[in-house]
């Protein structure tokens, strides 16, 4: 019996790794310096979302680094709920309505932030990365 096989994303060197890794720890340090929470999931390994910015690189070829504004569990449980229930895209629950609105709102806030900061910033495509913020490097 064969085993499947599974297309693995190519990594990116270990330079670009390494380069990577030091634009999140810019991109937290002024995050820090701008008054917001952040932590880094994917150095902690922790799953639970902490509210707050979670700044992460990816090791892949075509990764990144990432920046994505989570709100209290009690705001997005309960939209996240409602949600996976079914709803009427529109004319979605209040609760739903809010928790896009401020989501939206806060990636609008980290582009402006990162890109006075002095990074490059753009928004990455929805249907993969949601309300990411990606940090493709710092401006000279």
């Amino acid at each position: 019996m064969t085993e499947p096989k599974f297309d693995m994303h190519p990594k990116a060197s270990p330079e670009i790794i390494e380069e990577r890794q030091a634009l999140a720890e810019y991109v937290c340090r002024e995050l820090r310096r701008a008054g917001f929470p952040v932590y880094r999931r994917d150095l902690s390994g922790d799953p639970h979302r902490q509210p707050g910015v979670d700044v992460h690189m990816t090791p892949f070829v075509d990764g990144g680094v990432y920046a994505n504004w989570s709100t209290e569990a009690e705001l997005r449980d309960a939209a996240l709920d409602l949600f996976a229930q079914g709803i009427d895209y529109s004319n979605p629950p209040p609760i739903v309505r809010h928790h896009n609105t401020v989501v939206h709102l806060m990636q609008a806030a980290l582009l402006g932030i990162l890109t006075s900061a002095g990074f490059e910033v753009e928004e990455p495509d929805s249907h993969g990365h949601g309300t990411m913020v990606r940090v493709t490097g710092r401006r000279t």
